[in-house]
């Protein structure tokens, strides 16, 4: 993918002040424009194009995203080159068709006011082509707080034009979408939910569906006078929403000494006796029900709502997203997961980023959104390589390492920029410690970059291991390499599986309940023959082996996490689980709803 042309650090006004305020970026609105326009200055910037399309006033349903996506990618294109594509497809139907004609026709329209207005205009045109013209039907203080949004917006692009009168909208556009970039803040629960008790969380949750069910009614209103073919769904789709609302309420008054799982079911039945067929599909794959039992669950038990709470978000999935992308629609992926047989062929890494955030799961691995590597991803992989060619060639000298990573930077592209260079002294120093510790370490290195499959369950494992070393037998002695690159006796020898790491070293208790190493483990021993192995991380820039203790069951203890991560996907449970850690890297937070909160 083409290197990316949006600035990545904010220009500063004449004081040397930044001119972003990273807390005026927040609100729905304010982040679909702001989506905009970084697919403007950027249409490789799929995951701008990814909520461009999900929303207003384009809302292209995700089974046909998804067919958009795989289009793009098959005949190699950007989403926006994509769409343009797709309007040609057998694949897309009409009402899809019809959506998708919009967003090009809209996304001509901003692109010549890029290049013909001057930045304020700019700015307001975009805003006032993605603001349908329709009566709020929200509170007062609810659609102030949205329109005070759209003004920060507009205030920022003034002190932008004050800063610099001569400015040109394109400037504007590239400016506000590095600030997009590097001031997306990491998503995180808000504190005190667990905290607060189920009353107080259900409230807050009848607040945001009605403030839901409201936006959409504005929506579905307004398309009724159009000429559409899915009106019949999105009518279906406002009145499960409005069902929800008079659920949720209907709870709230509940009396508190009645069963809520018995309540939930009587209303479920009082409600769908009034559906059609449509609407009662989309209601019985709702996720409200899952969350009013978790409320209440948080209650009673406050870890619930912390680290205990993860099975219980892994039953449910975010019906309750704003962006469109979390809804009972789910179900209409099925098509698009990585199927095998009657189950799922997963990795290592696909079971760690479902665990991770399940709707990271979902835009990497079911949608498929492409990312652009970063600059440390792509010295990641170079350094991955060198070592693989090293070992796989039986070289031994330090200079032979150094050759290969150069070859290995120009293939890749890297050059001789600031930070480029910086990081390519990092991968000298490393390279030259990490050939002094093979020398002093007893193990064997036997095997490199080993594949393995197997199933577990319904499902087909897959996956590589960076390096394997032969330690010698269970006492610990050395042993010939020869034995192992033939297969003799190996049942008898223990061996270490290593995986390198070009992040931070993670200290041991960090990686008490690591789940990669030990799924390698059990591949080890499924696929391999391996019963005794040791599991390590290489965390190569700092010099640094962590061992991974395999826990008192082995392998084993992986079989159930694998089996429930494969059984969430296949219900198309995509959740957003958000953390500090996993929203600092990952590649889709202009695209995410739980970034808006």
């Amino acid at each position: 993918m083409p290197a990316s042309r949006i600035a990545r650090k904010p220009f500063a006004d004449r004081a040397g002040e930044p001119l972003a305020r990273e807390r005026m970026l927040h609100g729905a609105e304010v982040r679909d424009v702001l989506a905009w326009v970084r697919l403007l200055v950027d249409p490789q910037d799929a995951a701008a194009v990814v909520r461009a399309l999900a929303r207003a006033p384009i809302e292209l349903r995700q089974v046909h995203l998804a067919r958009v996506i795989a289009l793009a990618r098959r005949r190699k294109l950007d989403l926006v080159a994509g769409c343009a594509a797709a309007l040609e497809s057998p694949q897309i139907p009409p009402e899809a068709r019809e959506r998708i004609e919009r967003f090009v026709a809209l996304h001509a329209h901003a692109e010549a006011a890029l290049e013909d207005n001057g930045a304020e205009a700019f700015m307001h045109g975009l805003i006032e082509s993605l603001s349908a013209p329709r009566k709020p039907l929200l509170a007062p203080a609810q659609a102030e707080r949205r329109r005070a949004g759209l003004r920060r917006l507009e205030s920022l692009t003034s002190e932008f034009v004050r800063a610099d009168p001569h400015a040109s909208a394109d400037q504007l556009a590239r400016h506000l979408a590095a600030i997009a970039i590097e001031a997306a803040p990491p998503a995180e629960e808000p504190s005190g939910t667990a905290e607060a008790g189920a009353g107080d969380r259900l409230q807050a949750m009848f607040e945001l569906l009605r403030e839901e069910v409201l936006d959409s009614a504005v929506r579905i209103g307004g398309r009724l006078s159009e000429l559409r073919l899915d009106t019949e769904l999105d009518v279906a789709h406002g009145v499960v929403r409005y069902l929800e609302l008079i659920k949720l309420a209907a709870v709230l008054q509940r009396d508190p000494d009645y069963d809520l799982r018995a309540a939930i079911d009587d209303l479920n039945a009082r409600l769908l006796a009034s559906t059609t067929a449509l609407e009662r599909e989309i209601f019985q794959t709702s996720a409200l029900d899952d969350l009013l039992i978790e409320a209440q669950a948080t209650e009673r038990d406050p870890s619930a709502g912390q680290a205990g709470a993860t099975p219980a978000r892994e039953r449910r999935s975010s019906g309750l997203g704003p962006l469109g992308l979390g809804d009972a629609e789910e179900l209409s992926l099925g098509p698009f997961l990585p199927r095998k047989g009657h189950g799922l062929a997963l990795s290592a890494s696909d079971v760690v980023t479902y665990r991770s955030c399940p709707l990271r799961y979902k835009f990497a691995r079911v949608l498929r959104i492409p990312t652009e590597q970063t600059l440390h991803q792509r010295f990641g992989i170079v350094v991955h390589q060198v070592l693989e060619r090293y070992h796989a060639a039986e070289l031994a000298g330090l200079e032979d390492l150094f050759a290969l990573f150069d070859a290995g930077w120009r293939r890749a592209g890297l050059g001789e920029r600031p930070a480029e260079l910086a990081l390519r002294e990092r991968g000298y120093d490393a390279l030259r410690r990490y050939h002094a510790r093979l020398e002093r370490e007893p193990g064997t290195p036997v095997w490199f970059e080993r594949s393995f499959n197997f199933r577990l369950g319904r499902h087909h494992i897959r996956g590589r291991v960076d390096r394997v070393d032969r330690l010698g037998e269970e006492d610990g002695s050395g042993s010939d390499a020869g034995r192992a690159r033939e297969g003799s006796d190996a049942a008898a020898d223990r061996f270490e599986l290593i995986d390198y790491k070009t992040s931070r070293a993670k200290p041991p208790a960090a990686l008490c309940e690591d789940i990669q190493l030990s799924l390698y483990a059990l591949a080890a021993r499924e696929d391999w023959g391996l019963e005794s192995v040791r599991l390590a991380y290489h965390y190569v820039l700092d010099d640094r082996k962590v061992e991974v203790p395999c826990g008192p069951d082995g392998p084993d203890a992986v079989r159930e996490t694998v089996l429930e991560v494969g059984d969430g996907i296949l219900a198309q449970r995509f959740q957003a689980t958000p953390s500090r850690e996993t929203c600092a890297m990952c590649d889709y937070r202009i695209t995410c709803p739980v970034a808006e909160a």
